[in-house]
């Protein structure tokens, strides 16, 4: 029998869960055993996965899970874990020459288990079966227009922290807007028709910002790109990949410009393929943008669990669409599952 085991969150600030009380009492009923352990963070109590006759664990016990079961996380695995033995799902961060990725990667390899990367579980199209990329780019247009008003009125943008629904953040950004007469910034989105691009855009229209949208169309010719200079934020919604060309090169930080906010919501600043180049390190909720350059000031955004800010509606909808592909874990043999264990064996030999 197919056992998943969905541990608590350990990294500060996440509260998100990759499935619901509704979708595991879907997974027993289609044979699988499911545990869920403990977590007094996370924005599903414990109580209604119990409620849902689902076994509960102690917080941090899938250390000691049985060799067989599946552990399935989003965020980081702790370092004090050493190697590991089991079937991992989360969210890994390892296969585009990032330096922690390699750690990690080493830590699988040492202990004979295996990573089912969430980012490259794809459809026979190489389309991601599940993602929050929506949820990113809504909040991260959001935390990209609060650094900017907080820019406008001389004043650092203070820490943040998560919003009960998505409406809590509206009226934020309204009244941060409020404080300097109302204006408005232009905006620029990179990868506007993605699922990212599409929730950046449609944060921003909630606020009647209008963006310039661009996709493949308007980056195919490889760059430079003067307008994004032209522009008060620019929205990075593209992962960094092999071939993304520069979109922001380091000379920006001294060159004539508009442009005073970067949010990078694709957050991947230590892969050589960043097409960021003012920056890289990633900021927090405590101190959310960083000062790239003083004259003009240049401020990033770049939060690397952006979804974490609206943690109920971005759990629920990742959790309902990665529900199908879970209930294949057991006969999965050339499906998303096959092709990301695929994926993580070429990685592991590089």
């Amino acid at each position: 029998m197919t056992h998943l085991w969905v541990r608590a969150e350990e990294r500060a600030n996440e509260r998100r869960v990759g499935l619901t009380p509704e979708g595991a009492k879907a997974l027993l009923a289609a044979g699988l055993q499911v545990t869920v352990e403990d977590s007094s963070d996370r924005i599903i109590p414990t109580t209604e996965y119990r409620a849902a006759g689902i076994d509960i664990a102690p917080q941090g016990s899938w250390r000691a899970a049985p060799a067989d079961a599946i552990i399935f996380g989003l965020k980081e695995l702790p370092d004090d874990t050493g190697p590991l033995t089991h079937r991992h799902i989360l969210f890994g961060h390892a296969f585009k020459g990032q330096p922690s990725g390699r750690h990690l990667l080493d830590r699988f390899k040492e202990g004979g288990g295996t990573l089912l990367d969430l980012e490259y579980l794809v459809d026979e199209s190489g389309r991601r079966v599940a993602a929050f990329g929506f949820w990113a780019g809504y909040v991260g247009a959001g935390l990209s227009v609060a650094a900017w008003a907080a820019q406008q009125a001389g004043r650092a943008m203070p820490a943040v922290t998560d919003w009960p629904k998505k409406e809590s953040l509206i009226l934020h950004l309204t009244e941060a807007l409020a404080t300097i007469g109302h204006r408005r910034p232009t905006a620029l989105i990179i990868g506007a028709l993605g699922r990212t691009g599409s929730g950046a855009a449609a944060l921003l229209e909630m606020l009647g910002i209008h963006p310039t949208s661009w996709d493949m169309a308007e980056t195919a010719h490889g760059g430079p790109f003067p307008e994004i200079l032209h522009h008060d934020l620019f929205l990075n919604c593209i992962l960094a990949t092999p071939g993304v060309p520069v979109f922001v090169p380091e000379s920006a930080k001294t060159a004539p410009r508009r442009l005073s906010v970067i949010g990078d919501i694709a957050c991947d600043p230590d892969s050589d393929f960043s097409p960021i180049k003012v920056y890289d390190r990633t900021t927090s909720w405590a101190d959310p943008v960083l000062r790239a350059a003083d004259t003009p000031p240049l401020d990033v955004m770049a939060i690397d669990n952006l979804p974490s800010l609206l943690p109920l509606e971005s759990a629920e909808d990742y959790a309902e669409q990665l529900l199908p592909s879970l209930l294949d874990l057991p006969t999965d043999q050339t499906g998303v599952w096959a092709r990301a264990e695929q994926t993580f064996k070429a990685a592991l030999v590089e």
